[in-house]
């Protein structure tokens, strides 16, 4: 967790370890409070006395500790060092209280002043960390009280759900700072994109949109360069607005990836939102998209035309690549494959197969070729 937001940065459960802090600075003073009302009845008050002394020093160090800014500094074998020195401070008490002292169950040398690892606990390990620490507190209080009374049961209910709340707690403000830390990135991003596409749009887009309609009006040759000049401004166009961003959790926007394949001979549709996939997803279903379109350039003829048309309907994700050609004739697919010619046709089943998802080819003569790839998203 800490890689995640740097050496250096400041932990979003910060305000739980100041709280830890805090929480056992006054349950110090409730101890200290309680032994000086039992301290007759001891049966070794140099003891009690001797434990709250070391009481009192492992809370200067836990606080020295848990209030470093960083993650990194809150060792994790400090915090099970935490949990080990409460407990064994705590099962001093029956060398310290009498037998009719823990009959009439006054409070142990500690009293709540072990609640404090349980909730440090959890606010390094997360929910399961504080649960964790919580039962193994209320299993030391039960051997210290010399047995599982229905004060010890309730003693560890409790001591197991603060660590579970504080636990879910810490859980919770660490991925709401991610989550927040994205959104600032992606933002950052777009504000970049935005800043470059306005340049772009001074200087290089104008050159080419001039070249565009001068050779357009010249024919011949020129008219060649002003298409070229054409499909360069629709690719730095697309270049600019859009574009793959890889998310925290490992996924990026199959929608701006097929954006990038759009030419003055390619459209793609897609939704207004998003389409985030797992990376290997993306980068395979964008490989298929090429080749269908490579095909569409090598078979279709110079002047066809193709359409991308992606949809995201839950469960699944649905691309589907169209052109105008003249389509494949019947049997022409069957004949190829008998003779060893379905390299690219193969590639894509494969890829598509990989994923767990399906392929499907319609085409006729004189009414293009359509693929329909269908992918689960998980």
């Amino acid at each position: 967790m800490s890689r995640r937001f740097g050496p250096t940065a400041r932990e979003p459960a910060t305000p739980l370890w100041w709280g830890t802090i805090g929480l056992r600075v006054l349950t110090l003073l409730f101890a200290v409070g309680a032994v000086i009302v039992h301290n007759d009845g001891y049966q070794r008050p140099w003891l009690a006395w001797t434990v709250l002394g070391g009481m009192t020093l492992w809370t200067v160090a836990t606080a020295l500790v848990y209030a470093r800014e960083a993650l990194r500094w809150r060792w994790r074998w400090f915090v099970f060092a935490d949990v080990l020195v409460t407990c064994a401070l705590m099962l001093t008490s029956p060398w310290i209280l009498t037998d009719e002292q823990n009959a009439a169950v006054a409070p142990l040398i500690t009293t709540v002043w072990v609640a404090g690892a349980p909730v440090a606990a959890g606010t390094r390990f997360g929910g399961v960390g504080g649960v964790a620490a919580g039962l193994v507190i209320a299993a030391a209080t039960g051997i210290a009280r010399q047995g599982f009374t229905l004060d010890v049961a309730r003693d560890g209910v409790l001591l197991v759900a603060s660590g579970l709340l504080i636990g879910m707690s810490a859980s919770t403000a660490r991925k709401s700072a991610a989550v927040l830390a994205e959104a600032l990135r992606t933002e950052v991003a777009n504000a970049e994109r935005e800043r470059l596409a306005r340049d772009i749009h001074d200087s290089v887009l104008q050159v080419l949109a001039r070249v565009r309609r001068r050779g357009a009006e010249l024919g011949g040759e020129a008219a060649e360069l002003a298409e070229l000049a054409g499909e360069q401004e629709i690719a730095l166009r697309a270049l600019v607005t859009t574009g793959p961003r890889r998310h925290s959790t490992g996924e990026t926007d199959l929608r701006a990836a097929l954006q990038l394949l759009g030419s003055s001979k390619v459209q793609v549709a897609a939704p207004a939102g998003e389409v985030n996939l797992p990376s290997r997803t993306t980068a395979e279903l964008v490989a298929v998209v090429r080749e269908a379109l490579s095909n569409v350039d090598k078979h279709a003829g110079p002047a066809a035309k193709a359409w991308v048309l992606l949809e995201d309907v839950g469960g699944e994700v649905v691309v589907t690549v169209r052109d105008d050609g003249p389509g494949i004739p019947a049997g022409r697919l069957a004949d190829a494959e008998s003779e060893g010619r379905m390299g690219v046709v193969h590639s894509m089943r494969g890829r598509v197969a990989e994923l767990g998802g399906t392929i499907s080819l319609e085409t006729a003569p004189g009414q293009g070729t359509e693929w329909e790839i269908r992918v689960p998203r998980t």
